[in-house]
């Protein structure tokens, strides 16, 4: 593998740079699925497409047992304003997130593994389209046999936090659940004047701004770290006028799962006994969105393994993050694990994951293929 990164270390900045100059939003990463299957298929072997045309799937080495190596390849709706030569030709869409740099590295895995004559295991590669988005997916890949005959799932993630070189891992819940809840309120609306012949739709958003996530945390056990918070609130204009109707938007997170299976009745019961007093009527939209990304502890062991070969210092305990990741669904399936991978260059500012001045650094690639085929080629039946 050594040998194969010396000579194509080239490709991988390549490949990376092409990505990233080309984003594809959510379900539409048609070019970028051609690009990555291109490649593959000039190496030798045979990629399936979804039918949709975004999303591929490629089998490597023997029938079973395999492993399944996933990235996320869909980029961001935001303008980037990192001034790189490479940067985004695509105005209002870019790769913020680190996807193009996912995708190179598996890339880069497949290339490589596809020079080795006799694998331990199977290798089943997934280029997943639509992670950004609500259905994710994650679940067209495995509604399309992603998982089938696979006993373990693993992901790397970029993570602009940890130094090139280092990458993160914990066992457990490395991601949290993430719901979105819409709340629409109405009522026969009045003067402000006369608030007790009418509902008070504006006291009522109140009531549940600061109520809903008050009590959520009285109901819900604190080492879950469930947290709930608004993003977004509308209603009325004028000082003097009571409006007839009211929205308010926001996200319900977690980090355990029993907890997440339990969050939309609870949310429910709780808006329902804080808005039955002040008579607005109201609809409750919560949108379940994904489970938190649990690692399996096995699974957690042989990424540190193959972390472990890339030096003493690779390997590094990382928190668990508030965000949410489709790459759980698999592990709905079967088990597996996700780690982060170091993208800071050790110098300057720590750019956050979806800014527009995002950017990494690219001996970055080279770590995350060595991480990836070291997982296959130490794996064992």
């Amino acid at each position: 593998m050594e040998s194969w990164l010396r000579e194509h270390q080239s490709d991988l900045i390549g490949f990376r740079r092409h990505l990233h100059a080309n984003p594809e939003l959510s379900r539409a990463e048609f070019a970028t699925t051609e690009f990555v299957e291109s490649w593959l298929t000039k190496a030798g072997l045979e990629p399936r497409k979804l039918p949709t045309g975004a999303g591929l799937i490629c089998d490597i080495g023997p029938d079973t047992p395999r492993i399944g190596l996933r990235a996320d390849m869909d980029a961001l709706p935001m303008q980037e304003y990192t001034g790189l030569s490479f940067a985004s030709t695509v105005a209002g869409v870019s790769h913020a997130c680190g996807h193009d740099a996912h995708t190179s590295v598996l890339l880069g895995t497949a290339l490589a593994l596809a020079t080795v004559d006799r694998l331990p295991v199977g290798v089943r590669l997934v280029f997943q389209h639509a992670e950004e988005v609500m259905p994710g997916g994650a679940i067209d890949m495995v509604a399309a046999g992603a998982t089938e005959g696979v006993s373990r799932m693993f992901a790397l993630h970029c993570d602009p936090r940890l130094e090139v070189g280092r990458v993160g891992l914990r066992v457990g819940a490395i991601t949290s659940a993430a719901d979105t809840i819409e709340l629409v309120l109405d009522s026969p609306g009045g003067h402000t004047s006369r608030p007790h012949l009418t509902s008070d739709l504006v006291y009522a958003i109140g009531t549940v701004i600061t109520g809903l996530p008050g009590l959520l945390s009285r109901r819900v056990d604190p080492r879950t770290s469930t947290v709930m918070v608004w993003g977004a609130v509308s209603a009325g204009k004028a000082p003097n006028a009571i409006p007839q109707t009211g929205m308010l938007t926001g996200t319900v997170r977690t980090g355990d799962h029993a907890t997440w299976e339990l969050l939309e009745p609870l949310v429910r019961e709780i808006v329902d006994g804080l808005l039955a007093p002040t008579g607005v009527r109201y609809q409750l939209n919560y949108r379940r969105g994904v489970p938190p990304v649990v690692n399996d502890e096995h699974a957690v062991r042989m990424f540190e393994d193959a972390i472990r070969g890339i030096g003493p210092d690779a390997l590094a305990d990382t928190p668990q993050s508030g965000g949410g990741e489709d790459f759980s669904w698999y592990l709905e399936d079967v088990p597996g694990a996700m780690a982060r991978l170091g993208v800071w260059s050790g110098e300057g500012v720590q750019l956050d994951l979806h800014q527009p001045t995002f950017d990494l650094d690219e001996r970055a690639l080279a770590i995350g293929v060595r991480v990836m085929t070291s997982l296959v080629l130490n794996a064992t039946a």
